[in-house]
């Protein structure tokens, strides 16, 4: 068996992490103690004791247990569940755990739904996403949902001296593992037990024994094998788009630390797309017309880092997002377009004045005729461009800042 199988804890006072959640004095601790078992979703990432957690309930219930991964499970491996609910083993009903929940559709969760409702069927369900995105609705509201984290290094590295415990219980070798190995692996692993368990037992099995029989595990060994630090990151779920999303608000923040942080993260992800699209965003949306150059100079970044690629691309695209995050902010021509484009679907505004149409030169009204602003003064005459119905609406406010203290004094100006 795999070392994560065979040092899977039994009771959850074995658990490493998770004490906000199953930690004596906590609610869940405290619910189960009393002997209620509720319908339950755990949400986090991988290998931090979602399934563990739930298969240690599940045995502690006397309750028939029933395990589905919805990544490889259909509606028929539901309807066979419910299909024993009645038989003597299940006379107190079914516990059934569903893994990676995420990957059913909406129809095979809301086949479980009426069972639920009944109380013939307790769900625990886990997920890798964000429940409130992925899972159904009416499940949701009828289980409480419990936020798993990711474990601390220090936490980790007392699961792997577990390990290796066992590893010398179980083992013809005598494995010795320096703390300053585990502590690394620990870190390294980004709170994932498994990926740390992973880490050590394949050190283990890959470092040759001495003439005494003894595996020898120091800090040498692991730099030797190369092994890469785990980050967790997902293309397509949500630690991509935290990611972003941090990386966009540092920089929004004037933070150029935490800025570079998120786009090394990001680089780490291999998504030099998403990268280029959010900084060309925050040159227009967060910088705006307080620097308006700089849309120009992260264009030219953006475009260099399309053409070089990975991992040259870094450069420019560290320079452009410390450009940005030192550039001082304005949100003023973002807010001007959303205030119009709220404008349209709330309001009837009406046509657009004759003045301004193709026939306006040519009017017989002369409150309808253009008016040709480069033949007055300081290439300006007052004249309505908005439609009737909306004349005195404002979008664009200018906020204070050099660039825009200069625009407003300008539109000031006109006006005298």
């Amino acid at each position: 068996m795999p070392l994560a199988d065979r040092i899977r804890p039994q009771d959850l006072e074995d658990v490493v992490g998770q004490k906000h959640i199953i930690g004596k004095g906590s609610i869940l601790y405290r619910v189960l103690e009393s002997g209620f078992l509720p319908n339950m979703i755990f949400y986090g990432p991988p290998g931090i004791g979602k399934t563990t957690v739930a298969e240690i309930i599940a045995k502690k219930s006397n309750k028939g247990f029933y395990k589905i991964n919805a990544t490889n499970s259909s509606l028929d491996d539901i309807k066979k569940v419910i299909s024993e609910l009645g038989e003597m083993k299940n006379l107190n009903g079914v516990l059934l755990y569903i893994d990676e929940i995420q990957s059913f559709n909406k129809k095979q969760q809301q086949s479980i739904l009426e069972f639920i409702e009944k109380g013939r069927i307790t769900l625990i369900a886990s997920t890798t996403e964000n429940p409130y995105h992925y899972v159904y609705k009416a499940l949701i509201s009828r289980s409480t949902v419990f936020e798993f984290k990711p474990i601390e290094a220090d936490e980790i590295q007392r699961g792997l001296k577990r390990a290796v415990e066992v590893l010398n219980q179980d083992s013809f070798m005598d494995v010795d593992c320096k703390d300053e190995v585990l502590k690394e692996i620990a870190q390294m692993s980004e709170g994932d037990m498994r990926i740390a368990i992973n880490t050590l037992e394949l050190l283990v099995y890959a470092t040759k024994p001495n003439s005494d029989n003894r595996v020898v595990i120091d800090i040498d060994t692991l730099r030797e094998s190369k092994l890469i630090k785990t980050l967790n990151y997902d293309m397509d779920g949500d630690s991509h788009y935290d990611a972003l999303s941090a990386f966009q608000k540092s920089i929004r923040g004037s933070d150029p630390q935490a800025a570079v942080h998120y786009l090394a993260r990001l680089i780490k992800g291999g998504d030099l797309i998403s990268i280029c699209r959010r900084l060309m965003v925050i040159a227009c949306e967060d910088i705006g017309l307080a620097y308006p150059n700089a849309i120009v100079v992260v264009k030219a970044c953006v475009d260099s880092a399309m053409q070089l690629g990975l991992p040259e691309a870094r450069i420019p695209l560290a320079e452009a997002v410390i450009l940005l995050a030192t550039s001082p902010k304005s949100n003023s021509s973002y807010n001007a377009i959303n205030s119009a484009l709220k404008e349209l679907d709330g309001k009837f505004v009406g046509e657009v004045p004759t003045r301004l149409t193709r026939g306006g030169e040519f009017s017989n009204r002369e409150e309808d005729k253009y008016k040709y602003p480069h033949g007055y003064k300081n290439h300006y005459v007052k004249q309505q461009y908005l439609p009737d119905n909306i004349k005195d609406s404002k979008y664009y406010i200018p906020q204070d800042n050099r660039i825009e203290n200069g625009i407003k004094a300008y539109l000031d100006g006109l006006e005298t």
